[in-house]
């Protein structure tokens, strides 16, 4: 069956935007007075959690304790959030981060080829668009015809309900798209919802277990590689 659309995850898989989030976080932080940080050691543990809020909530609920945690965990996460999304999102459009080797080839091929592009990841709107619009210009809302992302659905990856979202306003089936993705999450969710999936590795995610994927590579620097590969028959 001919693949009709590629539906792309964001953090990791489009960019490499991990240490962008966890510096953001940490600004984050700092603004609110609290004497949180989160290192790389301690992020990477963190990613086991899809979402910014989540993240957030996880950490308050399994590493604080006693006068550590605050009393307003809710309305705290949603003020904390905010203000990470400000932070990450004026990095991206300083140009700190940029997509990851392939991609702008592949996006491009891809659209002139007619096969459809779509988005699926738990970060919110605003990042998504910061870093396609820092990546790809004003154009990047042309490309793209389907962006899953944010609270879209009640439930993050590794569920895969963001991915049934974004299929049906693809207005195809699984068997006709594949997902790029970059972690173990993001696998899980892509395969339960029935499409095939690549991975591209990072730095977060290179140790992770990408059984069921279809194939892992380190990134698209070998585009052609990834095209024969994955059936795309693309100019």
């Amino acid at each position: 069956m001919r693949i009709k659309a590629i539906i792309f995850d964001v953090d990791g898989t489009l960019a490499e935007t991990e240490e962008g989030h966890r510096q953001a976080f940490n600004q984050a932080f700092a603004d609110a007075g609290l004497a949180w940080h989160w290192d790389l050691a301690l992020y990477g543990k963190l990613l086991a959690v899809a979402g910014g809020k989540e993240r957030i909530g996880f950490y308050i609920d399994d590493f604080l304790s006693g006068p550590a945690r605050p009393a307003d965990r809710q309305a705290l996460v949603k003020r904390l959030h905010a203000a990470k999304t400000l932070h990450y999102t004026a990095m991206v459009r300083g140009g700190r981060i940029a997509l990851r080797p392939g991609i702008e080839r592949l996006i491009e091929q891809a659209h002139r080829d007619g096969v459809k592009l779509a988005i699926a990841t738990t970060t919110t709107r605003e990042n998504v668009e910061a870093l396609l619009e820092a990546g790809l210009g004003a154009r990047w809302a042309t490309l793209f015809e389907a962006i899953g992302c944010g609270d879209v659905v009640p439930r993050k990856k590794p569920a895969p309900d963001v991915y049934h979202w974004v299929l049906h306003a693809l207005g195809l089936s699984a068997a006709e798209c594949i997902a790029l993705e970059d972690s173990q999450i993001g696998l899980a969710a892509s395969l339960a919802a029935g499409i095939r999936t690549f991975i591209t590795l990072n730095d977060y995610t290179r140790q992770q277990n990408f059984e069921g994927a279809a194939a892992v590579f380190e990134d698209l620097s070998d585009l052609p590689a990834f095209l024969r590969a994955s059936g795309l028959a693309l100019d």
